[in-house]
């Protein structure tokens, strides 16, 4: 392995940003982009007559509805590391695309509300990261808002999270009272002034029983203070680097992103104990990032990131060696060589041309159709990424084309758009009818609105009552030909050519698994 190499892996870090709608992500991402200069102005600004809408948020239905539907990759410098940031839509309707985006992470925050606690979204995200083992630091947002009790939120975080949490820092006061944190980490008192001007107070502050405490936060404050920092010290162990690494504790911090404050402490301290590129595992064998040849794997597609032009952008994670632009991979799946001679990198709309990225990075490379989720890219190797699945969808309805002379725009937006991972089309065998299966019925308006913008197509759905899909397979010839004989007006094929049944209730599947005991029914597509 090159010198050149080494230096660059221990030198990024790339993490994920997961919550709850609402609980502050996109404007904790943006204050992270602040501080790392890569925008001058957070997106967030509101005034009367503008509202910048937020720098991560591009696709147009975002910026209606105020929320991250694509997952957007944004890189930026800080403190001579480079930090490349995945912000995932929140709202649950979009769960799939932030599990996939959870690959391509090595570690994450999660972002939790001071009023509203852990929510269920939340929940759900966690227990991905934690089935990997994947570092969770969590940021508790919005402390200049009347809240939860700082203690019943830890409880709450453990119990319902099953997360071990470490403070780090500690509020003083909320709401109405509060006056700033306490960083136990670096043993600073923080003082808050609001609307976030960049001139809060930071002293050095290593004893809190010093009296000078009282001059800075008042008497009721400081003893309260005090009283709170000997709890902590008397129920949470010293912090351990190494079992965060390993996801066994979990770093707490407390701030207001809106504010500004206690961003950067979160920041500072992420930037020393987060963990460089680790290796990925793949059906073959572990992949080291510091080995020297290239591998990568595709886990996201965003097709028309530039409306006026009808391009698809596969978004690439590189795990080993130094990835080259205008140099000849192998594309596994299709088993041809591949050049690229644009490869970006992205600072959420702005993007730029790479002539090489290293382990951690995210390059985006112009597509044609090539790429589906979860395709390896290697300098010759064939490795197969684990984890990369697609789930079974439980919301369904036909999808029909209503202008005849745009069938063409419309077979090729639906292709492109499942492509994307957005949805699964499924083609229904016995009439040839189409079938959108999603996890949330929000993704139908974005499908819709897409194909009418994008593509200039228009599609009318209507409702299908199935259950579920689920993917099957069998050994046994004979079995398998009964089965698709007895069944065939559930079954269907998804757009690799898989077979699907669709059942129409659970006493359905039910029914179906024990008359035919041979065949399996598969979740996800990974089987």
């Amino acid at each position: 392995m090159s010198n050149k190499l080494q230096e660059e892996i221990k030198k990024r870090k790339t993490f994920a940003i997961i919550s709850h709608p609402d609980a502050g992500k996109t404007t904790l991402t943006e204050k992270l982009l602040l501080f790392g200069g890569a925008i001058q102005v957070a997106g967030a600004v509101k005034s009367n007559k503008i509202k910048k809408t937020t720098v991560s948020d591009f696709m147009e239905i975002e910026k209606q509805r105020g929320i991250s539907v694509a997952t957007s990759v944004m890189a930026f410098e800080y403190d001579g590391l480079k930090i490349n940031i995945l912000d995932t839509p929140g709202h649950k309707d979009f769960a799939e695309d932030t599990y996939r985006t959870l690959t391509a992470v090595d570690s994450v925050i999660v972002v939790i509300d001071v009023a509203k606690g852990v929510e269920e979204q939340t929940e759900k995200l966690v227990s991905v990261c934690r089935m990997r083992n994947t570092p969770i630091i969590v940021f508790i947002n919005k402390l200049d808002r009347e809240g939860k009790d700082g203690f019943d939120l830890l409880d709450e975080i453990e119990a319902k999270l099953g997360l071990h949490v470490m403070p780090l820092s500690w509020p003083i006061g909320m709401g109405q009272t509060f006056q700033g944190v306490y960083n136990l980490f670096e043993k600073k008192l923080m003082l808050f002034k609001p609307h976030g001007k960049q001139d809060d107070e930071v002293i050095e502050f290593n004893d809190l029983s010093n009296p000078e405490l009282e001059k800075h936060i008042g008497n009721r404050a400081a003893a309260t203070l005090r009283e709170e920092s000997e709890i902590l010290h008397e129920v949470y162990p010293d912090f351990n680097k190494q079992d965060y690494l390993d996801g066994k504790i979990s770093p707490v911090f407390f701030g207001s992103a809106v504010n500004n404050f206690g961003v950067k402490e979160l920041l500072d301290c992420f930037i020393q104990i987060a963990p460089n590129p680790l290796p990925r595992t793949t059906e073959e064998r572990v992949v080291n990032p510091t080995e020297d040849k290239f591998a990568g794997f595709v886990f996201k597609i965003h097709a028309n990131i530039d409306p006026r032009h009808r391009d698809r952008i596969a978004f690439m994670r590189i795990c080993s060696g130094t990835f080259e632009r205008n140099t000849n991979y192998l594309h596994v799946r299709q088993g041809k060589q591949m050049r690229f001679s644009n490869p970006t990198s992205f600072m959420a709309a702005k993007k730029e041309i790479v002539d090489e990225a290293f382990p951690g990075d995210v390059v985006g490379l112009y597509d044609s159709g090539n790429f589906k989720i979860g395709d390896s890219i290697t300098e010759g190797e064939s490795l197969h990424f684990k984890g990369i699945p697609a789930f079974s969808p439980e919301i369904f309805r036909f999808v029909e084309n209503k202008e005849p002379m745009k069938y063409k725009q419309f077979q090729k937006g639906l292709e492109q758009l499942m492509d994307e991972g957005v949805a699964q089309l499924f083609l229904r065998e016995f009439d040839g009818r189409r079938i959108i299966g999603v996890v949330g019925n929000l993704q139908f308006d974005v499908i819709k609105y897409r194909l009418e913008g994008e593509y200039g197509a228009k599609v009318e759905y209507e409702p299908a009552n199935f259950h579920k899909a689920c993917w099957v397979t069998c050994e046994d010839k004979n079995a398998f030909q009964e089965f698709k004989e007895r069944r065939r007006r559930d079954l269907a094929t998804d757009k690799d050519g898989n077979l699907v049944f669709l059942a129409e209730s659970s006493w359905m599947l039910k029914m179906t698994q024990e008359n035919h005991p041979k065949v399996q029914f598969h979740f996800t597509s990974e089987f």
